[in-house]
């Protein structure tokens, strides 16, 4: 299957199951074993097994192999091995904790995502360039308070 068809299905699994701040990130130039990890959150054990779940049946569904599937016994931690794409499913204390998207995450790829983001940044669409970079997000300065005037 190809990559873009791979993440894709991939994402549309996890958000057909509400995960949270799904992240794609291409590391074709760090390792020659997979080209895509995907980070994503779940908010209990159930629903990150339930995520786990939903992946495998979708890449199977279209198509794809699914090589393992790790932590699904605890549900703190899920890893999916879809092969050319890695998936990791964290509850957001273990996710902060281990930080993959600073190990991972230094060639982000754009994807459109079906939810709305909920920290209110626009979603991007698909790059044509599967490789291009994610733009540095516009830092807003905080308001100035107004001088009050006394008389």
């Amino acid at each position: 299957m190809d990559i873009r068809k791979l993440q894709r299905v991939i994402v549309d699994a996890l958000e057909d199951v509400k995960a949270q701040d799904i992240k794609v990130f291409n590391t074709s130039h760090l390792t020659a074993l997979f080209d895509r990890v995907i980070v994503a959150s779940g908010t209990s054990n159930r629903q990150t097994k339930a995520l786990a779940s939903s992946v495998r049946e979708s890449v199977k569904e279209n198509g794809g192999d699914v090589i393992s599937t790790e932590g699904d016994d605890v549900g703190e931690w899920v890893l999916v091995d879809c092969g050319d794409a890695i998936v990791h499913i964290l509850q957001p204390a273990l996710r902060q904790y281990y930080n993959l998207e600073e190990i991972w995450g230094d060639k982000p790829v754009r994807i459109k995502l079906s939810t709305p983001d909920p920290f209110g940044g626009a979603r991007s669409s698909e790059p044509d360039d599967e490789d291009e970079e994610d733009e540095a997000p516009a830092v807003k300065k905080p308001a100035r308070k107004a001088a009050v005037r006394r008389k």
